[in-house]
């Protein structure tokens, strides 16, 4: 059964910077896109960041230039680097995993972002 082990999140002042981890097992990691979703209380699961297989990554326009999606193939990690992190960025972030029509979630962590 494919697993993730999500860490990171937490409560940060606004202009502070977090980074999010998210560890894979029983996928072939490298093989797969991954993202990293978001949702607000009483609002849908956004997309926040994606990096493909190959590199290439995506950004939701609220979040280019202060957040960064990077992924380690040989740990089976994707990290969400977050600086300049606003209140609105308050949320439970998930990390996805995805390959065709196959889709994995993380359980999701809590970041707070308030003073």
């Amino acid at each position: 059964q494919v697993q993730f082990v999500e860490s990171g999140g937490g409560l940060v002042q606004p202009g502070g910077s977090l980074r999010l981890s998210c560890a894979a097992s029983r996928i072939s990691f490298s093989l797969y896109d991954m993202a990293w979703y978001r949702q607000a209380p009483g609002k849908s699961r956004d997309l926040v960041a994606g990096i493909s297989s190959g590199g290439s990554t995506r950004y939701t326009d609220s979040v280019k230039g202060r957040f960064t999606i990077s992924r380690d193939n040989a740990k089976n990690t994707v990290y969400l680097h977050m600086d300049s992190l606003k209140p609105e960025d308050t949320a439970v972030y998930y990390c996805n995993a995805r390959l065709s029509l196959t889709s994995y979630w993380g359980q999701g962590t809590q970041v707070t972002v308030s003073s």
